[in-house]
């Protein structure tokens, strides 16, 4: 049984890109649903699906994106850093929300407005816990 299916998501995905497979599985919940919509809007991953193995376990297909060619390609993520953890939990004020590579990448928070991004937090002027970064 996982504590943190988010931080067990995050862990999948980095070993995923570091073998070059072109998906994975990640047991589902809201929260890596919702984190999974923010990677492909924000265009790091292809795309996402939720299959059910069997009665009571549910999964999330992530597809994978790279760019280059198939000998030369590289992944669009280079790493992915878990912020929040059950242990130890991070929050932010509006004014504080980290900018992750000075914009180049991105932090997901947990806002009142519910999951987002750290764009999307300053526009709508909320802070919250700082789940991830991506990058």
């Amino acid at each position: 049984m996982v504590n943190d299916t988010l931080g067990d998501m995050l862990t999948r995905i980095r070993n995923a890109v570091a073998v070059g497979h072109a998906s994975v599985a990640v047991p589902a919940s809201k929260v890596n649903a919702r984190v999974a919509d923010i990677l492909k809007e924000e265009g790091y991953i292809e795309d996402w699906q939720e299959v059910a193995q069997d009665e009571v376990k549910k999964m999330i297909n992530i597809k994978l994106r790279y760019f280059g060619e198939r000998r030369s390609r590289r992944p669009v993520i280079s790493n992915l850093k878990r912020v929040s953890r059950p242990g130890r939990r991070v929050y932010v004020r509006v004014g504080e929300i980290p900018r992750v590579l000075s914009g180049i990448g991105i932090a997901i928070l947990s806002t009142p407005k519910g999951i987002i991004t750290d764009k999307q937090a300053r526009r709508l002027r909320v802070g919250g816990e700082v789940l991830c970064y991506v990058y």
